[in-house]
């Protein structure tokens, strides 16, 4: 596959060589049990605390408020769940965007099957969203707010500093989905004053089946734990501790902290470059989402007149996507574009590109030309069948 080009770094990333190299010792010699207590166990529990130093060190919190989990979606239903449970006493309502990963519109469904009243804004054509009706939303019984603080569809970013302000004049609890943005943009969770962040080291280059949720600890926010038997994690996530995807998650974080400031620019002029390659070769290429306030990487284009799905299959091995991995197998159009205002047809036309750390120039020139070769072939083959109907 070295000839293989890989921009879909938003569904995962590839395992940093140094993340690997950090992991290795605790998938061989260093493989005990971070809660027995002998040499072998401390090893494990020495190298787990050492990487919840490293994961709070990139967002701003302590150590103590970094519970480690099976991944972001884990984290977010924790987080909702949790907190909506814990919170039910004070209110039952719940206020989030129709633009959401599915890992928190389904737990959403959850609570409204229990009786929460879930609001679910709708956002502007550009993604971004609209302070004012968030306001006017916030009720005396709102107790949850969950914004996601850069869409894994789209890349758009959510403004968590002038939502977190709102949230704490009321006491509102605010829950972000960072999974996206964590290690590409700075992610402060004291300053945005969020309550709970959810994130995930496979997309941070660390490795999958491992993630945390941020809880602060003053003001204190109440949880219900989901998983039971043994109360490990401060009793919020009872089981066995991943140690070695624990290990590379807090490397991950460690190489971001040193790296993201000028790891941000180059991926951002590799994006900008493959922007106008595209435009170049397909002018009628419509970018989907805001143009600046995006992560770094993320481009998401519609194709007029042809399916995303079509164009996949003429890439060979460029490797993009056309939906959120999450939810591919599933034969609708994107509900994320659907709420920017996007047709079927428009949606159906969309692809989803995510460049990363690991991308050169050679990859964004090789790739925008399959890529333009691809709509222009996919066109022509129309307007042939279109002339032979």
């Amino acid at each position: 596959m070295s000839s293989a080009i890989y921009l879909d770094n938003h569904a995962t990333t590839p395992l940093d060589p140094r993340v690997l190299e950090a992991m290795l010792p605790y998938l061989t010699e260093h493989f005990g049990n971070p809660s027995s207590n002998h040499l072998f166990g401390w090893v494990a529990r020495e190298a787990v605390e050492k990487a919840r130093e490293e994961v709070a060190a990139l967002v701003n919190a302590t150590p103590e408020e970094i519970i480690f989990t099976g991944g972001a979606t884990e984290s977010n239903n924790l987080a909702l769940l949790g907190a909506a449970r814990a919170l039910a006493d004070r209110g039952r309502h719940i206020v989030s965007y129709v633009t959401e990963h599915k890992a928190v519109l389904d737990p959403f469904k959850v609570l409204a099957g229990e009786g929460f009243d879930v609001t679910l804004l709708p956002v502007e054509r550009d993604g971004l969203h609209d302070l004012g009706l968030l306001e006017r939303s916030l009720r005396p019984d709102t107790v949850l707010v969950s914004v996601m603080a850069a869409n894994n569809e789209i890349g758009v970013l959510a403004p968590l500093e002038e939502i977190g302000a709102l949230c704490a004049e009321r006491g509102i609890v605010l829950h972000t989905d960072a999974a996206q943005a964590l290690g590409k943009i700075p992610v402060d969770v004291r300053r945005t004053r969020v309550a709970l962040a959810s994130f995930s080291a496979h997309k941070v280059y660390g490795p999958r089946g491992v993630g945390a949720l941020f809880v602060r600890r003053r003001p204190r926010v109440p949880l219900q734990p989901l998983v039971h038997g043994g109360g490990h994690e401060r009793g919020l996530r009872s089981g066995t501790l991943n140690t070695p995807g624990i290990v590379g998650f807090g490397a991950a974080c460690r190489i971001a902290a040193e790296e993201m400031a000028s790891e941000a620019q180059r991926v951002r002029a590799l994006r900008d470059r493959f922007l106008q390659a595209i435009l170049q070769r397909v002018p009628d290429a419509v970018l989907n989402g805001h143009p600046e306030r995006r992560l770094p990487g993320s481009l998401n284009l519609s194709f007029p007149g042809v399916e995303g799905e079509s164009i996949l299959t003429h890439l060979g091995d460029v490797a993009v996507s056309s939906s959120s991995a999450c939810t591919s197998s599933l034969r609708q159009p994107s509900h994320v574009l659907k709420a920017l205002g996007l047709s079927d047809e428009m949606a159906y036309a969309a692809l989803r590109f995510g460049i990363g750390r690991f991308n050169t120039e050679d990859d964004i020139v090789r790739a925008a030309e399959r890529v333009g070769n691809a709509v222009s072939a996919l066109r022509e083959l129309g307007r042939a069948s279109a002339s032979s109907a």
